[in-house]
């Protein structure tokens, strides 16, 4: 699976590793990913998704259903959550 986050969209970065000598090579930064399940209460189901650790504290303060739904306006949910959000 790609390293992207499912409800942001957050995904690996290009940077340089740069040595003292200042030479310069490339890398990439990669998001703090995590599977987590969650329990949606309007489906009365679990769902398992994969979400960056600054969601997960998004998803503490103002609840899952309130993220779903601002990351669709927002147009970063992924495709597959989309019929999740659409069924409210």
């Amino acid at each position: 699976m790609a390293r992207i986050c499912e409800i942001t969209g957050k995904r690996p970065r290009v940077g340089n590793r740069v040595s003292h000598a200042k030479n310069k090579t490339k890398r990439r930064f990669y998001p703090n990913l995590q599977m987590k399940r969650f329990f949606l209460a309007e489906e009365d189901a679990w769902v398992t998704l994969k979400v960056s650790t600054s969601v997960l504290r998004t998803i503490n303060k103002k609840g899952l259903s309130v993220v779903l739904k601002e990351a669709k306006r927002r147009g970063t949910l992924a495709k597959a959550l989309n019929c999740i959000v659409a069924a409210k």
